[in-house]
């Protein structure tokens, strides 16, 4: 078995690493278009080797990904859609965790009829709580309302945002940037990210604010007659008049703008910023999410909730968002690798739910790792 793992961030580079250590005999190639971040993740998986990759360059990709059986996405959000796009026309299976902008399922035939497997958004959130949607939709007649609240968040709040960097900046501006898609009265709506916003009691780590993000991803095409759904962000109360002030005055703006003759963009300007003063490794991180499914069950109202809390692994150096993202990626694509997925095309995370064998598999998988989900009384 050969993978290639596109990204070697904080996320790619831990999923990279569970893959290695979880499958015996895989061969392990990290990429990356920072040398030096490949060579890193690299030399911490043993056997592992590296390369470099241009994921803004198509044709690079697609040769990039040739020759592997499994192509494990963790690329920012602007080029994931790319290498889905690679992985289908070279015809390999591929999991991915980038927040793109496109729809990952207008790829569903070009996959079905390139014979391949590809699960997009399969991270925690998206990823992990649809999967529970999905599961919970299961079991259910008729399903009603899906509500998710999730944020990774650190264990105190830090000033000046309340808030520090365990992903991607470009993701986190996106998140903040994109308009939301949730569902209301059966119908499709877009409201803008940020709005929303309500203050929530979360069991175990306190008052927070929840607002509208772009998170429900595949989950509005999947799920068609659901009268409410939305997911919601989770931050330290405060948090989202600062970022609205940062947004109104053009910090996420990616139109450059001239400074002394040089065009800088706004948006990468601030990203780097954010990471260069946000990145507190010494600062623990908390992911805490909730998932709600409401419907009919037998004529009655049944409603089930999920819950998962975990904290930075500060023995092996881990963050909560790359434990709860990477883990579920890397479970998810050793279940993939080992054709326990037989379903080809366009796969999302909430029909990996929907199968119950499967389910309990990566729910027994977390639970190895540390990371428990918790079905609480509704």
């Amino acid at each position: 078995m050969r993978i290639i793992v596109l990204g070697c961030g904080k996320i790619g580079s831990v999923i990279a690493r569970d893959f290695a250590e979880s499958v015996d005999g895989a061969e392990v190639v990290v990429a990356d278009k920072s040398e030096r971040m490949a060579e890193a993740a690299a030399s911490r998986i043993e056997g592992a080797e590296w390369t470099s990759v241009d994921a803004t360059d198509y044709t690079s990709l697609v040769e990039s990904v040739r020759g592997f059986d499994l192509v494990i996405g963790a690329l920012p959000g602007d080029y994931g859609y790319q290498a889905l796009r690679a992985a289908v026309e070279v015809g390999v299976d591929m999991l991915d965790v980038s927040f793109t902008p496109e729809n990952p399922l207008e790829l569903d035939e070009a996959a079905r009829e390139a014979g391949v497997t590809v699960v997009p958004d399969c991270g925690v959130a998206p990823g992990l709580s649809n999967m529970l949607v999905g599961h919970a939709a299961a079991k259910l007649d008729r399903v009603r309302a899906a509500h998710i609240m999730v944020g990774g968040i650190p264990e105190r709040p830090v000033p000046p945002l309340g808030y520090t960097i365990t992903w991607s900046a470009e993701g986190l501006i996106d998140e903040y940037m994109r308009d939301v898609r949730i569902v209301e009265g059966r119908r499709i709506v877009e409201v803008p990210a940020l709005s929303g916003l309500e203050e929530i009691e979360f069991p175990g780590v306190g008052r927070l604010e929840a607002f509208y993000t772009d998170g429900l991803r595949t989950l509005v095409h999947t799920l068609p007659g659901v009268e409410s759904m939305w997911e919601k962000t989770l931050r330290y109360p405060g948090h989202v008049e600062r970022i609205r002030l940062l947004r109104a005055l053009g910090f996420f703006d990616e139109e450059p703008v001239a400074v002394e003759g040089v065009q800088v963009s706004p948006r990468l300007v601030t990203a780097r910023l954010l990471e260069r003063s946000l990145r507190m490794p010494e600062v623990g991180d908390i992911l805490a999410m909730t998932v709600e499914v409401a419907g009919e069950r037998q004529g009655a109202e049944t409603r089930y909730r999920y819950y998962l809390l975990d904290r930075y692994d500060r023995a092996k150096g881990v963050t909560a968002m790359a434990r709860t993202t990477g883990y579920t990626a890397s479970i998810v694509a050793q279940k993939l690798a080992q054709g326990a997925i037989k379903e080809r095309g366009v796969v999302p995370p909430e029909r990996l739910g929907m199968d119950e064998s499967l389910f309990k598999d990566i729910l027994s998988g977390l639970r190895e790792r540390g990371v428990q989900v918790e079905e609480a009384p509704a």
